[in-house]
């Protein structure tokens, strides 16, 4: 039945009425969690393989037990919003004994800390439902306020009262969002309370296992951003999602404070043929089929959203989702998507040819786009001779192409965010004669290499790379390697930076997901943190600040081993200053170059807000504003391409904007993509530098 709420009295009544079953709810909390002896062990079984087998030589320590403590605090309360400074100055006591107590299983401080969290957060939660109606009636949004958006590094609340005051603002915020969003005081009233009733009925069902979680991938953590504890309900959820069977929208999730945020898509899943879900943006709502009621998902458990966007392939699920420059929830979007499985098939190597005019004729480029490294081990294993591999296929489009007259080749590995490294090295085979690809350091320092052993056939003519932001680990080893060979030209955007390996360890209960050794270059430069810089950069689709290894706490740091001794096939690098003048000349006046240049300069004008006004006047401006120039910079980019310009953005959150919304979509589709003919106009630039009589001789 449909919560409806048609006036403030009922409101208020209903509030009222919600708030003494969920006092009730509180007073009748019968102890504080503790934890198990299962646990214990387990705890002494990760520190053990932590101090052990981890890349980094991190021993626990009372520098090490401070460093966790610190995390844990981040971990539960991450915009300091519900510990008081009273509560971090009686940890304290702690800083220099977790080592110690972890090293003999003991947890006992970790669920000291999170009981006070949870006794501080259901207090507020349930003061919050009691107070909410006259809070909002009392709202006066012609003030000059101010929210602080980033408060990693705010002092906590002295005080009750000052605790108080910093959840109005927030609260006062999101009221404010949603009233610039369209919905009536009364709708938002309906929703908050709806929000915050379900965060406490899911607060007050936590149990060990969830502290138990939290504390041990805080520990995790301070090692690298990629190390994690799984308990036995994630384990079972990680086995669905690397065997690709999960039937839902392909979409890699983790929790970002309140939201569910958007790592990444899973090439050619569902959310990626969508076109409209994208990284780092933050889903809040959640609704099943294409007329559902949406389910408010702010504060829920990764877990739980997960199961909600998860279901049977053919059918539909709604998400509301704030998009990634976006510092409020005034600007949603709504996206329906057909869940579907990622098949082997449609994540395989493409081709394509791109005619590109030079000098009075048609010069073809031949463009393979690998959405991922992929491997079917079962049919290899199985010893069938047709097995699939991005290698293979890669090499029969190649081989294509060229019969059809193409004179160069572009390796698409945008968005591809790795896979088999084995495959790397085989494709990067398929263009040196021989020679080593990339260098692993494992955690005793020694360093194994990986390459083309035996000297083959190998296609020698003009290469290019296209790289993005999300490209990651094995692409990154492919750029990474075609770059130091100098064999082919590296165009687009600095890559992800995932230059770590983890292996799967098995524990009494659960399991741990840990950081074992690095990827380095032939150059002897690590591919972890930086990533791989193109030769010719393009416009940053995604925000380099929002997406990527270097916006991870506690990532690896950049660093380089010996290089190893290598050849070059062309003088790739002295030719570099020219093509990117050409570049730069031709993209001048390139309609879909200037609007990403222009888009970039708004996101960068987003990211440097630091505060969110709370006068309604001000802010309904700064979003009339705002809107006024996207549409300005879109319809600019149409008229230039001979488009009808649009009269409106469809931001608005209803289904009318998002027809028109799918429907701009679908006509951006049908265009050419801008970046690979410019990638097409580079390689076509530089085709003189592959002459033969250029090509090195291997060095023996």
């Amino acid at each position: 039945m449909r919560f409806k709420l048609p006036t403030r009295l009922a409101l208020a009544f209903s509030a009222l009425a919600l708030l003494s079953s969920v006092s009730l709810a509180v007073v009748e909390t019968v102890s504080p969690l503790q934890p198990t002896a299962l646990q214990s062990q387990t705890a002494k079984m990760i520190v053990k393989q932590l101090e052990q087998e981890h890349y980094v030589n991190l021993k626990l320590d009372d520098k090490t037990s401070a460093l966790l403590l610190d995390t844990y605090l981040k971990t539960l309360d991450p915009g300091k919003l519900f510990f008081l400074q009273t509560d971090i100055d009686e940890f304290q006591r702690l800083r220099s004994q977790l080592d110690d107590e972890l090293k003999k299983g003991e947890l006992s401080a970790g669920f000291v800390i999170y009981n006070r969290y949870h006794k501080r957060l259901t207090e507020r939660l349930a003061k919050t439902i009691g107070e909410l109606p006259q809070m909002v009636k009392n709202f006066d949004f012609a003030a000059d306020e101010e929210l602080k958006l980033d408060r990693e590094d705010a002092k906590w609340p002295t005080s009750a009262r000052e605790a108080d005051d910093l959840w109005r603002k927030q609260i006062k915020n999101r009221v404010l969002s949603l009233k610039l969003s369209g919905k009536e005081e009364k709708d938002s009233l309906e929703l908050l309370l709806k929000r915050y009733a379900n965060q406490l009925s899911r607060v007050e069902q936590s149990t060990s296992e969830d502290v138990f979680q939290y504390y041990m991938n805080a520990l995790a953590s301070i090692y690298d951003p990629h190390t994690d504890y799984f308990s036995p309900r994630i384990s079972e959820n990680f086995q669905i999602n690397m065997s690709l069977k999960l039937e839902g929208i392909g979409a890699v999730l983790q929790s970002d404070d309140e939201y569910t945020k958007v790592v990444r898509l899973v090439p050619a899943g569902p959310a990626d043929k969508n076109g409209q879900l994208h990284p780092a943006d933050r889903i809040i709502a959640v609704a099943e089929g294409k007329n559902g009621e949406f389910k408010d998902v702010i504060g829920w458990r990764l877990d739980d959203v997960v199961d909600l966007i998860r279901g049977p392939k053919g059918t539909f699920v709604r998400l509301q989702v704030i998009p990634a420059v976006s510092q409020s929830e005034e600007v949603r979007r709504t996206i329906t998507i057909e869940r579907n499985e990622v098949k082997l098939e449609e994540q395989s190597a493409q081709k394509k040819m791109i005619q590109v005019y030079r000098d009075g004729r048609i010069v073809k480029v031949g463009v393979i786009s690998i959405p991922a490294f992929y491997l079917d081990f079962e049919a290899l294993r199985r010893g069938d001779p047709d097995f699939r591999s991005s290698t293979r296929d890669t090499e029969r489009l190649m081989s294509e192409l060229l019969a059809d007259g193409a004179e160069g080749i572009i390796i698409d590995l945008r968005d591809n965010g790795g896979g088999s490294l084995a495959e790397a090295n085989a494709l990067t085979g398929l263009f040196i004669e021989s020679g080593p690809t990339v260098q692993i350091r494992f955690a005793n320092a020694w360093v194994k290499r990986e390459g083309k052993r035996r000297s083959s056939d190998f296609y020698d003519g003009p290469l290019a790379v296209l790289i993005n932001r999300m490209s990651a680990s094995a692409s990154e080893i492919f750029a990474g390697a075609i770059q130091d060979y100098q064999r082919g030209v590296v165009i687009g955007n600095q890559s992800f930076g995932k230059g770590t390996v983890q292996s799967i360890n098995p524990l009494q209960h659960g399991q741990l997901k840990i950081t074992e050794s690095k990827f380095y270059r032939i150059s002897g430069e690590s591919t972890q943190h930086n990533g791989v810089i193109p030769d010719i950069e393009f416009p940053a689709i995604y925000d380099k600040e929002l997406v990527g290894e270097s916006t991870l706490d506690n990532a690896l740091p950049w660093d380089t081993i010996a290089p190893v001794y290598h050849h070059t096939y062309f003088d790739i690098n002295s030719e570099l200053p020219r093509l990117r003048k050409e570049h730069r000349k031709r993209v001048s006046e390139n309609p879909d170059f200037r609007f990403l240049n222009e888009q970039l300069e708004q996101m960068d004008e987003f990211r440097n807000v630091k505060k969110l006004s709370l006068n309604e006047e001000l802010r309904r401006k700064q979003r009339d504003e705002r809107r006024k120039l996207q549409l300005t910079i879109e319809n600019k980019r149409r008229v230039a391409k001979g488009l009808e310009p649009l009269a409106k953005l469809a931001e608005e959150d209803d289904e009318e904007a998002e027809a028109k919304d799918s429907e701009q979509g679908e006509d951006k589709k049908d265009e050419p993509d801008p970046l690979l003919v410019e990638a097409s106009n580079i390689l076509v630039d530089s085709m003189a530098v592959f002459a033969k009589s250029q090509v090195a001789k291997a060095a023996r």
